[in-house]
């Protein structure tokens, strides 16, 4: 096809006010109408004269194209503010549109150059017998390039790349940023398969535990758990006094009155006494372990809520010491292993300075709550904090170098005594942290479930396999012996159905096997419900202690006393409705008069146990039992009618 071409005008530049053409002769400026071609970037535009009267049928009759102006280029003799702007905004998205396509360019460029396979629908290759796409050679190929080159010759670079990928060795598996960054199939579901061990630790001899919270204590009937905590703004309010000083707290009845003036030893009055009723509840949690045959513990950092703040910061010993010392001496005495795990935000390797700071009094407070626990020798150097090495910060060796110079210069002694570092599933492999391990006298927590999420593929494959390799596991333990402390790992399966790094690096919640562990490790399984996990691995494999453990009654418990409502006398809610509350399923009388007699007496030990046949364990998915059953409220409404027309009736 052939046509006229056109000659490309450069595009205007940006016009101002003072740049605004005005008419010499006094008459009123016309106003340009203006044209936008699709095939160009040129702005034309037609003068029409607002000032002259319009006639409807002179406008409809022919009019010769002869003696009207050609259209032009715009000027800025012709130009108001409203065409300024317009002509402003239009060459804004000319450059956006400039910009957006030299990025797409560029990340196919990348995504060619790369080992990735192409897209077939994006870079399939060209026929040998195509027909030829204009490029620079040819004679109508001069100027800018076109949409079609430059799409010919992305499909070129893109069938290159492919044809040396095939002759280069592969490359090493991305990280997990960048897989979760680029969204990479084989960090996904077309990852290679995970290589597994067969071995199972049978007979087993070691310590099972979980984390933290109790699901069957902590619905209780007063809950029983370490981890109440509080806002800050709660503890500010409560520096005033109640309302009435002489009545229990209420909140809506006695709440702090703010118009008396604070002061803060109430303030610290509040949290301390919120913080003795999570350490007394930690023997509570350390007998019901022991009756079921779990061993190793971990306890909450959120025992004290804000110990290790800034400013509302405070030290456990002068009101916690013999609270504590009560909790240790219990697991002294049944041989328990208590733990500890600082959160996510304490790091030693950060490269600001305050995060450094708040990482060692975090510390700190966590290595006093171990310390005023007593615990003997043995327990003690076995009572750890585990923790991660954190953040990389774009300089792996860097985070490295901060963390050896802050764990060197910063801590005490009696807190290095207690650190260990723990592989995680987001930067650290267990082949990058055991060198440092190593050097620093470090004991090493190895975590399967991180490991199969970032691991080095220079050294093993996914799976439970080749990181269980017997030279691996030497060194690995060889950290604890070094130190005089009893060995432990952690274990927990990511959720069903998880494809990508950020999905598997939640917890199922529960484990379907061992890990090949030692038979003798202390192994932690961190899983969603908590206990119930542990007693799953034990009902499956016959672990020491299983048949203490039996199924719950749903929605009832025989170790506490649950009342119940009374039956049949119901609230009438207008002229049509009656509700009747069921009653709560729970422990009554045998005339049905409420719970004051003829209940059952518990005794303050035996509560919360699970009763005389240890009915503590339920199913995977019915949580709701742990509950009594919710109030059933049945509408029975009047005889009536219900609809607008006389054939749709409905009598109920």
């Amino acid at each position: 096809m052939g046509g006229r071409k056109r000659k490309s005008l450069p595009s205007p530049p940006p016009l101002n006010n003072h740049e605004l053409a005005t008419v010499s002769d006094g008459s009123t400026a016309s106003r340009p109408e203006v044209t936008l071609r699709r095939s160009s970037r040129r702005l034309t535009v037609k003068h029409t004269d607002y000032n002259e009267q319009t006639n409807p049928e002179i406008e409809s009759e022919n009019v010769d194209s002869t003696n009207l102006d050609p259209p032009r280029v715009i000027g800025a003799e012709d130009m108001d503010d409203s065409i300024v702007s317009r002509a402003l905004a239009i060459e804004g998205l000319v450059k956006t549109e400039r910009r957006m396509k030299l990025a797409t360019k560029k990340q196919k460029q990348q995504v060619a150059e790369s080992r990735l396979p192409p897209a077939p629908d994006r870079y399939a290759i060209p026929q040998p017998n195509a027909r030829p796409t204009g490029n620079g050679d040819s004679p109508r190929g001069s100027g800018p390039p076109t949409k079609r080159q430059m799409r010919a010759r992305d499909k070129t670079t893109a069938t290159a790349s492919v044809s040396q990928e095939t002759q280069e060795p592969p490359h090493p598996l991305p990280t997990p940023d960048e897989a979760d960054a680029l969204d990479i199939p084989e960090r996904g579901a077309a990852r290679p398969p995970a290589i597994n061990s067969s071995y199972l630790p049978l007979p087993w001899r070691g310590r099972l535990g979980y984390a933290c919270l109790n699901t069957y204590l902590r619905t209780a009937k007063p809950p029983v758990f370490s981890s109440r905590t509080c806002r800050m703004s709660s503890i500010i309010d409560h520096r005033h006094p109640l309302q009435h000083p002489d009545q229990p707290e209420h909140p809506t009845k006695n709440r702090p009155d703010k118009s008396k003036p604070p002061s803060l030893e109430l303030g610290y009055k509040f949290v301390e006494d919120l913080s003795l009723a999570n350490a007394r509840d930690i023997v509570k949690m350390l007998r019901w372990n022991d009756k079921y045959g779990i061993r190793l513990f971990r306890l909450s950092s959120e025992m004290f809520p804000f110990a290790s703040h800034p400013e509302h910061g405070y030290k456990l010993a002068p009101f916690a010491s013999d609270v504590l010392a009560e909790a240790g001496k219990v697991a002294a005495e049944l041989g328990h292993r208590l733990t500890m795990h600082p959160g996510q935000f304490t790091q030693l390797g950060s490269p600001r300075r305050e995060v450094i700071t708040a990482s060692v009094r975090d510390l700190e407070y966590h290595d006093e709550l171990l310390s005023l626990l007593r615990l003997p020798p043995q327990q003690d150097r076995d009572a750890v904090l585990i923790l991660h090495m954190g953040g990389v910060y774009g300089d792996k060796a860097a985070a490295l170098a901060r963390f050896r110079t802050n764990y060197t210069t910063l801590l005490s002694p009696s807190i290095k005594a207690r650190l260990v570092l723990e592989n995680d599933d987001v930067s650290w492999s267990v082949h990058e942290l055991l060198p440092i391990c190593e050097e620093l006298n470090i004991p090493l927590v190895l975590d399967y479930h991180h490991h199969n999420i970032v691991f080095d593929a220079s050294q093993c494959r996914e799976g439970t396999l080749d990181i269980s390799h017997p030279a691996l596991m030497e060194r690995i333990a060889a950290t604890w012996r070094r130190k005089g402390m009893t060995q432990k790992m952690h274990y927990s399966e990511p959720c069903p159905g998880a494809v990508t790094p950020k999905d598997r690096r939640k917890h199922s919640p529960r484990v379907a096997t061992l890990p090949p562990c030692p038979p003798d490790m202390d192994l932690m399984i961190e899983a969603k419900d908590k206990e119930q996990a542990v007693f799953e691995l034990m009902r499956n494999f016959k672990l020491p202690g299983f048949e203490r453990v039996c199924d719950m009654v749903p929605y009832e418990r025989e170790d506490e006393v649950r009342a119940a409502a009374v039956k049949g006398k119901g609230k009438k809610r207008g002229k049509k409705e009656v509700v009747v509350e069921e009653e709560e399923d729970g422990v009554v009388d045998g005339d049905g008069e409420g719970v004051e007699d003829g209940v059952p007496v518990i005794a303050e030990e035996d509560f919360a146990m699970g009763g005389k046949g240890g009915r503590v364990y339920w199913p995977p998915g019915c949580e709701e039992w742990l509950k009594p059953r919710k109030k059933e409220v049945v509408v029975k409404k009047e005889r009536g009618v219900v609809g607008g027309d006389d054939d749709d009736d409905m009598e109920f």
